[in-house]
């Protein structure tokens, strides 16, 4: 302990404490940020090649439904809504990256299939509608 003392100036201790709240402060940060986001209402945004081709509102009332849609010719993937969770069922990529996801149900998660820059991604539904009273292209069970 006392080489401790003969390497160790009193302002290291302020630097130490103050670093160490540092590292804690983009936790504190992201909690809170998180905290107000409204995660009952989720909507299943799903793009190909960076377009927004359909999104579906993730409710436990959302009827099953399972359709396909084709990126580009020769490649295809089934989606399968279920409740509030949505999932790339089956594709023809050669590493089935999207499929071994599986289901997705939380907001933030994400299934993408890169070979076909097909993303289905969780994200919380905005307050409100458009403002020519649509609700911004949200497919309702």
């Amino acid at each position: 302990m006392r080489w401790l003392k003969k390497y160790v100036r009193p302002f290291d201790y302020v630097i130490v404490i103050v670093l160490f709240v540092a590292c804690f402060l983009p936790v504190g940060i992201f909690s809170l940020t998180e905290a107000n986001v409204n995660t009952n209402q989720k909507v299943a945004v799903i793009s190909i090649n960076g377009h927004v081709k359909r999104r579906i509102q993730l409710t436990a009332h959302t009827r099953h439904q399972q359709f396909t849609l084709y990126p580009a010719k020769g490649q295809y993937n089934i989606i399968e809504v279920q409740g509030a969770r949505i999932r790339d069922k089956e594709d023809n990529s050669p590493d089935q990256i999207a499929v071994h996801t599986g289901w997705i149900s939380q907001v933030g998660q994400q299934s993408i299939c890169l070979p076909h820059k097909l993303p289905i991604e969780i994200k919380p539904a905005q307050a409100g509608t458009g403002t020519s009273g649509d609700t911004g292209g949200l497919v309702h069970p």
